[in-house]
């Protein structure tokens, strides 16, 4: 079993934009929010947990909940937790907007801020609060980074390439969530045999796992390796059996292809992407594995 590393807070499922490419459905009309006790059991459970370096607080949109999102850096640095959050920086309206609540993130011990900043969120506009945010920020001495996700392309393989010349997907989007719904039509497809592997997530030695409020541990978006409401994170983490878990054990063994076959539900012939795969078998079974399988919401249920 490898080391967890990070934790990542799903603070709400709320958010200001309901983006096509977005992995959890998060939209402005979503629920599932923590309260500060709820943070402060992550934290608690962190530390027993003992390799937990990095804290991250991200959504849907944490700002939208500021109070709740600065108490909790202030926990997770006062804890000695490295503390981040994932933003689309929309209160950024201008340098001194994001003057207001960035000093009093960077007092409370914030050092990392990741900004979406892309065609899903802003368009092209250059001037944008992201990018305010992210100049902002520099000046505080934080870690500003934009995350730039740019949508799909049809592009031509390499001769040398499993598929031989044939066309594929290029982008940087990741087809899970609403991403699977909305951005794979028109793309070029394969058999869905020959979707084999995982290439994104380390299911078997996770470094961060993913916790919301419902208390799903998600190593993956919508894959829950139990709920940590109702048995403690760092139980949950000690006695995680990846192959023997209903979705986990199946993708390790053979990929998407297998979990597809494992499922036994009736799938298209082809698809663009492993995730493309995976989401889709999974959320055709999620009745079969509710817990497993959570939350619904993630797949738009």
């Amino acid at each position: 079993m490898g080391v967890l590393t990070g934790i990542h807070v799903l603070l709400t499922y709320r958010c200001t934009f309901e983006c096509d490419h977005c992995f959890l459905y998060c939209s402005p009309h979503s629920p599932g929010t923590f309260t500060i006790d709820q943070v402060q059991q992550v934290l608690d459970e962190a530390l027993k947990i003992g390799s937990i370096d990095t804290i991250y607080f991200e959504g849907g949109e944490p700002l939208l909940y500021f109070a709740l999102l600065e108490e909790s850096v202030r926990r997770a640095h006062t804890m000695g937790f490295k503390v981040g959050i994932v933003t689309n920086a929309y209160a950024a309206n201008s340098e001194a907007d994001a003057g207001l609540w960035l000093t009093r993130l960077a007092e409370a011990g914030l050092s990392f801020l990741e900004i979406s900043n892309d065609i899903y969120h802003y368009g092209d506009t250059e001037n944008n609060p992201a990018t305010v945010a992210e100049t902002v920020a520099g000046r505080l001495g934080m870690e500003a980074e934009a995350i730039r996700i740019e949508p799909p392309t049809v592009v031509q393989s390499t001769e040398d390439s499993e598929t031989k010349g044939q066309p594929v997907t290029g982008g940087d989007v990741i087809f899970r969530g609403r991403a699977a719904d909305l951005l794979t039509v028109g793309l070029p497809r394969r058999d869905w045999r020959g979707f084999t592997s995982c290439p994104f997530e380390d299911l078997e030695s996770p470094s961060r796992v993913h916790v919301d409020a419902y208390g799903h541990v998600q190593v993956c978006q919508g894959i829950s390796i139990g709920n940590m409401w109702e048995t403690p994170l760092s139980v949950l983490m000690s006695e995680y059996d990846p192959h023997g878990h209903p979705v986990c054990g199946p993708l390790l063994r053979g990929g998407p292809a297998e979990l597809a076959r494992e499922l036994d539900i009736e799938i298209e012939p082809d698809y663009v992407s492993e995730c493309h795969l995976c989401y889709s078998a999974r959320k055709a079974a999620i009745d079969k594995f509710p817990n497993a399988l959570a939350p619904r919401q993630v797949y738009n249920l």
